[in-house]
């Protein structure tokens, strides 16, 4: 399902980082269970990064219901959290957004778009695999793995 035409991807303010954590906290809750701890973005300091990195959000209304952080780096834009409330999962913000940071790696200048996910979020990996994203490899990660992905950009 494809979220309605006319959302709008607004990038976020300083102003957002509370919505934000709240936003991100919710989304990974599901995960607490399956990998026995909280999701490195349910910890980061949200204050932050909406300083250091790229935020871009969806709203319904003035509450923001999806994101996705990004971080430029000298040869890729990397991708370091998408999120979307439980209540608006389903309805394709992720694959909306996951095509906007897409769309922004190119226009920044960058050929190559990555990503990691924890090995236990099978339905990510399988999601950012049916978008084109390529395994590079796995690392040991908080007693857990982490699969590093990459996508070439043309």
């Amino acid at each position: 399902m494809m979220p309605e035409t006319d959302v709008q991807i607004i990038r976020a303010t300083r102003d957002d980082a509370a919505a934000i954590r709240v936003l991100t906290r919710a989304a990974y809750a599901k995960w607490v269970p399956v990998i026995g701890r909280e999701p490195k973005p349910m910890q980061a300091d949200y204050d932050l990064a909406v300083q250091n990195h790229i935020i871009d959000l969806v709203r319904d209304g003035n509450i923001p219901v999806a994101l996705i952080e990004t971080i430029a780096n000298d040869d890729h834009l990397l991708i370091e959290n998408v999120a979307v409330l439980p209540a608006h999962q389903g309805r394709g913000y992720g694959r909306l957004l996951m095509a906007h940071a897409e769309q922004l790696a190119r226009s920044m200048g960058y050929r190559q778009i990555r990503l990691y996910t924890n090995t236990m979020f099978v339905e990510n990996v399988r999601l950012y695999s049916h978008l084109g994203y390529e395994i590079d490899r796995e690392e040991a990660f908080r007693g857990g793995f982490l699969v590093h992905m990459h996508k070439q950009l043309s």
